[in-house]
């Protein structure tokens, strides 16, 4: 009986080191996502077989808000995430080893109150907008204002880290504006909701605020498992791009969208995976120090790691 189970063993020990299928003994590759348009890519890689396909074995671990992503990622819980270019400075800054590895694809804006007669972003200097400080989210406001002319400390930030809340606050007229990501922003819309400016990776917008981390100690042990990941993302997102009617119904069903968006939804078009431009940390880095949020010097290309993203054979 010992000869038998040491065969066994030995058996899944060669299939798990063989160059093809999936390990049987490897520990999946632990990634955070929420359930929004930038993580798409990998519920269906999930869902539909490509990770499977692509040999690696990966867990998606979903998470409510980015505090509770965050403690996972500073706990060495998680081995990646989709996460967003401040998170990434902030974690650079702590002395946690996560490295960009690429861009994700969504849509963020600012919507007003449905309540309200103003319908542009002008209308909103000294008005309330709604929003989590600090955060991306102010980021990105900050950046449609600039991008407007409007100066960025014309309006008064009403810190609301709660996305619902901040959702039925503009819907009730209680603050003047929110800023939100989907699917939120475009549930504001369905609802009355004007939108006064946004941000959609589909559309060459003046930032990318999404990005995947991976600790670096991953990238350098299990390059190869990486590279599988994207792979797999790549090949997902390429197939909901060329047949996005047919997932309205995952929306609802797998992704917890509103039920009134399943019709008009506007899909994203996904891009291939790849590193923002260096630039776009620059100015993160400068608004973190503006804002006596950033006390140590950080260098774009400490943060930025290509390896995965290079060469992933897919057109």
């Amino acid at each position: 009986m010992k000869v038998t189970q040491r065969l066994v063993f030995l058996l899944l020990l060669a299939f798990s080191t063989a160059g093809g299928g999936a390990s049987l003994l490897a520990a999946p590759l632990r990634v955070g996502i929420f359930l929004d348009i930038d993580s798409m890519p990998l519920l269906v890689a999930r869902d539909e077989g490509f990770f499977t396909r692509e040999g690696v074995v990966v867990e998606l671990v979903i998470f409510q808000n980015p505090q509770e992503r965050d403690a996972a990622l500073q706990a060495g819980r998680l081995d990646g995430a989709v996460s967003d270019l401040l998170a990434a400075a902030f974690f650079a800054a702590a002395g946690f080893d996560y490295k960009i590895t690429s861009l994700t694809d969504g849509r963020y804006g600012i919507v007003g109150s449905p309540l309200s007669e103003n319908r542009s972003l002008a209308g909103l200097r000294g008005r309330r907008i709604a929003l989590s400080t600090n955060t991306i989210i102010q980021y990105t406001v900050d950046t449609l204002f600039e991008e407007a002319g409007i100066p960025r400390g014309s309006y008064e930030a009403i810190s609301t880290p709660r996305m619902p809340l901040r959702l039925e606050l503009v819907l009730s007229g209680q603050v003047d504006a929110a800023g939100l990501p989907d699917p939120l922003l475009s549930a504001a819309v369905a609802r009355g909701a004007p939108l006064l400016a946004q941000i959609d990776t589909s559309d060459a917008p003046p930032v990318d605020p999404g990005v995947i981390l991976f600790s670096k100690q991953i990238l350098d042990t299990r390059l190869e498992e990486v590279r599988r990941f994207y792979r797999a993302f790549y090949r997902a997102a390429l197939k909901i791009n060329a047949a996005q009617e047919s997932y309205r119904e995952y929306l609802v069903e797998k992704m917890n969208f509103p039920g009134e968006l399943k019709e008009s939804y506007r899909f994203i078009s996904y891009r291939r995976p790849s590193l923002p431009d260096p630039s776009q940390l620059e100015r993160v880095f400068a608004w973190l120090t503006e804002r006596k949020l950033l006390a140590v010097r950080l260098r774009a290309a400490e943060l930025l790691d290509s390896r995965p993203v290079n060469g992933l054979g897919i057109e």
